[in-house]
């Protein structure tokens, strides 16, 4: 049971990673993006894994206040922890990715590596999206007649 809660959590995010990646300008990409529904799903996931895979003993030991390296190795060596853990990746690296994704389209910021990235390293893929935005924005900025999103467009006034 176990096995097939990891597997289908896998296989449940990666059509909205695919979507965000390989399709960003289709209505329906961002249509699914801009519903959180997708990440309640896999967050219950996430809690029921915590709820049915954790013991008092496990619970008491990540409770600990002197926790070490070796003690989370441990417990991590337990395959409901294990689980519990990567689920847990899941959920919050898809949420960051959706994140970065509707972002980007907001700030019309090119985002496919950022999104490669966070899949992968998620830390690392929203750095290289923050980056990305600085990078972008202060480019627009010292270029004239380029509008950025946090930028509205002048239109002149014609003279008489």
């Amino acid at each position: 049971m176990l096995e097939t809660i990891f597997n289908a959590a896998n296989w449940f995010a990666l059509p909205f990673w695919a979507l965000m990646i390989l399709l960003p300008g289709w209505k329906v990409t961002h249509r699914v993006m801009e519903s959180l529904l997708p990440i309640a799903l896999l967050a219950t996931v996430y809690l029921y894994l915590l709820v049915t895979g954790f013991n008092a003993d496990t619970l008491q030991e990540f409770s600990n206040p002197q926790l070490s390296l070796s003690s989370l190795t441990s417990l991590f060596s337990q395959p409901s922890v294990m689980a519990t853990g990567w689920v847990h990746y899941v959920v919050m690296d898809l949420f960051v990715g959706r994140w970065i994704f509707l972002e980007g389209w907001e700030k019309r910021v090119w985002t496919t590596h950022s999104l490669l990235l966070c899949l992968f390293a998620g830390p690392v893929g929203l750095l290289s999206h923050l980056l990305t935005v600085t990078v972008v924005q202060g480019i627009r900025k010292g270029r004239p007649g380029v509008v950025g999103a946090d930028q509205s467009a002048e239109v002149p006034q014609e003279s008489s």
